[in-house]
């Protein structure tokens, strides 16, 4: 295990320092786990890139991004991990230049697309009421059924918070409650809406039809067990392009995030009074969560140093951040965003089914605490199978163990 305590943490940027400013002949004695990790030749032409980049090293301060190396000719954001305050246990610098820390949480953005989207259905569920026909209200019902098609079948709706997911469901209702008008309505006019009603449900239901049963045509050897267990666990990522942004990644192609959804739509706890990052991550429902090894094989990689993110705010870190990679024979079994302190295996070790191997964190390249997992083989992603667990694993699932 490793110190994650906040004055290690404190200790990274000082450490950073040293190591970035000594001679080329101290760097293994600074950092000897990274020189094994690497190796002495990638380690000097990492470091000399940074410094031909950014100059010389005139300081490592900590920002909302991540470690910043500042220099004579720019900047570089890096991460460092230290065990003692002295030694580098990780190191990751990004190739890019640094640019001036974006807002933490982008609230913006979302909160247009809901307004939007609430005036939209406000709109069609309104014209609901001013059908002049029964064939225009079939239609104008139509087109408000495609909208909820779009929220039920992209936009994981369990996670939706009740202030969002009740006004939506009550929306439902109130286009559904037109249809006392239809006996004192002609039957005659409004087929143009019926067409275009009918026509968005259908295309919009064979495109999630087939977002949902996607398959890569390269499945995991044999069938994995479920890496979360004694619960129910919501597929927040999960298919085909338009499900999974994993997708762009070869190797993470069929890749799984999986968080928990509890009562209301919600996947936090939403205790009162939690302070700093460790606080926020312990409102959700997944968070320390026990993770099961899925199947056995050999560890092939496993990290446990990395500190947790805090939710809406992810600092550069290394991608998988904590994480067990196990190598099965046939394929490698990734899980990663474990919390720091609790991974209970190291690289080489043998690892037999179910076997606890951390908890749930939210480490890494992480916006909020999940579990990701995802198999691959030759660098490609395969498609993942359980025991138990039948039919396609999609965004907006729920998996029982």
């Amino acid at each position: 295990m490793h110190d994650t305590t906040d004055e290690a943490a404190n200790a990274a940027p000082d450490a950073l320092y040293r190591f970035l400013t000594a001679e080329p002949a101290d760097r293994e004695r600074l950092a000897p786990r990274v020189v094994a990790a690497v190796g002495r030749e990638r380690l000097d032409e990492i470091v000399d890139t940074t410094l031909g980049r950014v100059g010389e090293v005139t300081g490592v301060r900590d920002s909302r991004d991540g470690l910043v190396i500042e220099g004579t000719r720019g900047r570089a954001l890096a991460f460092a991990a230290t065990r003692d305050g002295h030694e580098l246990d990780g190191l990751l610098i990004a190739p890019g230049a640094h640019r001036p820390a974006r807002l933490r949480t982008n609230w913006v953005r979302p909160a247009l697309a809901w307004t939007v989207l609430v005036l939209l259905f406000v709109v069609r569920i309104d014209a609901c009421w001013e059908a002049p026909s029964r064939i225009a209200w079939c239609g104008r019902l139509l087109i408000v059924a495609a909208g909820y098609l779009v929220v039920e079948g992209w936009r994981a709706p369990a996670l939706f918070p009740w202030w969002i997911r009740r006004p939506l469901e009550a929306g439902a209702l109130v286009a559904l409650a037109s249809a006392w008008r239809l006996p004192g309505l002609p039957t005659s006019g409004g087929a143009p809406e019926l067409v275009v009603g009918a026509a968005l449900v259908a295309v919009l239901g064979v495109v999630l039809m087939r977002a949902r049963r996607h398959r890569w045509g390269t499945a995991v050897s044999q069938p994995l067990v479920f890496p979360l267990q004694g619960g129910s666990w919501y597929v927040g990522q999960g298919g085909g392009r338009s499900l999974n942004h994993h997708f762009a990644v070869p190797e993470q192609r069929g890749a799984l995030d999986v968080v928990q959804a509890g009562p209301g739509g919600t996947r936090g706890r939403h205790h009162a009074g939690t302070q700093g990052t460790h606080g926020k991550n312990e409102r959700y429902l997944i968070y320390r969560q026990p993770v099961h090894a899925p199947c056995d094989g050999t560890v092939v990689s496993a990290a446990d140093h990395i500190d947790d993110q805090e939710p809406g705010a992810v600092r550069y870190q290394p991608l998988y951040g904590n994480h067990v990679w196990i190598d099965t024979g046939a394929e490698i079994v990734k899980l990663a965003h474990l919390r720091p302190g609790t991974v209970t295996v190291s690289t080489g070790d043998p690892v037999r089914v179910g076997q606890v191997l951390g908890e749930v964190g939210n480490s890494g390249n992480s916006s909020e605490p999940h579990l990701h997992l995802h198999a691959e083989r030759d660098g490609l992603g395969l498609d993942l199978e359980f025991q138990g667990v039948s039919g396609p694993l999609y965004r907006g699932r729920t998996v029982r163990t």
